[in-house]
């Protein structure tokens, strides 16, 4: 899919077509969705989750929210939700392709130690 870009220059507006890779611009449709980043970044760090505890450890985001993004990751084959035959308990788990993200967010959270102060440091 391409998009048109305008450009003025010199007062005069020039057309040019810009394109993204679309696998590119569809792993940052996923990735750059607000709160999909920290759910894989949990799921990364203390494995399988209880809903309640993914819950816990993303407090700013809304339960609500938290369904809606967990059903989007499913449907993207990033996290499977595991239902255990022998009780009620329901956990939410990286797929071999959700795994396959450890360097991408290893990558992330030493850029971001990097580039941005310690007052601003969450880990």
């Amino acid at each position: 899919m391409s998009e048109m870009m305008l450009e003025t220059v010199e007062d005069a507006t020039v057309e040019s077509e810009f394109e993204l890779c679309p696998k590119f611009e569809k792993t940052f449709s996923i990735l750059g969705k607000k709160w999909n980043g920290l759910i894989i970044d949990v799921l990364l760090e203390d494995g399988p989750q209880r809903f309640k505890n993914l819950a816990r450890r993303i407090p700013k985001c809304s339960d609500r929210v938290l369904v809606v993004r967990l059903k989007e990751l499913e449907a993207n084959g990033i996290v499977s939700r595991v239902t255990h035959c022998d009780s009620a308990l329901i956990e939410y788990r990286l797929t071999d392709k959700g795994a396959d993200l450890k360097q991408v967010m290893a990558t992330v959270h030493n850029w971001s130690d990097k580039w941005y102060s310690p007052a601003e440091s969450c880990r």
